[in-house]
């Protein structure tokens, strides 16, 4: 190829590449934190939340023109319950672009939509944490806890709470009322954690190589305190 043509030839590609990094989505995707230093950072963000000395970090009008042109690279994702009181990116002291977030009544990682959303996250987009939260006062557990029958599709969220409703209630007999939710809501987390891993090869695989931390945990809607679960051992 001649010296001239191969220039050209550069050039196209080079213009071609700018192009396409220009595409929302993209552009630099992929967090260039660690797990661990995913995990640092919203720890430090909700002891600001229990405080009330927030940082509103990523909040401006220039971050949302940056994640607008360059694409995200959220640092962390979080599968929560949809329940009004748990605000992911406020009790984290979080902001734009920072977390990629799937809720859904009872946190429950059964619905392929939801299983589809997170491997979005940690396949796609590089994603290296996934908090499973659950939270204290949880309306579907307390319903799954007392067996309430449910209507329509709502049967099939309680459905997948029920099993660890049950395992609480025959390992903590002495449990009652709020104090049972309460460990209800703990292990439901873990049934979360549980389905997702059944359902999905690709968050398994991910984990197994170390590309991806499952980490589950509780918010305390009173206290605004997360209780990382890990720290005091898998149930």
């Amino acid at each position: 190829m001649k010296t001239s043509n191969f220039r050209n030839v550069f050039c196209a590609l080079f213009i071609v590449g700018n192009l396409v990094l220009a595409i929302p989505g993209f552009a630099g995707e992929g967090t260039a934190q660690t797990a661990e230093e995913a995990l640092a950072l919203l720890k430090e963000g909700n002891a600001r939340f229990v405080t009330m000395k927030m940082e509103h970090p990523e909040e401006s009008a220039a971050r949302r023109e940056e994640t607008a042109a360059g694409g995200q690279k959220p640092f962390a994702m979080v599968l929560g319950c949809a329940d009004s009181r748990v605000p992911v990116e406020m009790i984290f002291d979080r902001g734009i672009g920072d977390i990629f977030v799937a809720r859904v009544a009872g946190n429950v990682a059964a619905d392929s939509s939801v299983i589809g959303t997170l491997e979005y996250a940690a396949g796609h987009l590089h994603v290296p944490l996934l908090v499973i939260l659950g939270h204290t006062q949880c309306g579907a557990v307390r319903l799954a806890v007392a067996g309430t029958e449910a209507e329509g599709s709502a049967r099939d969220i309680l459905k997948r709470i029920a099993p660890a409703a049950e395992q609480v209630k025959a390992k903590h007999p002495e449990l009652h009322g709020e104090a049972l939710v309460t460990e209800a809501v703990k292990q439901n987390v873990f049934q979360a954690e549980r389905d997702l891993f059944a359902g999905s090869e690709e968050i398994r695989a991910l984990a197994a190589k170390d590309e991806l931390k499952v980490v589950p945990a509780v918010y305390d809607i009173k206290t605004g305190k997360v209780e990382w679960l890990e720290e005091n051992g898998r149930k």
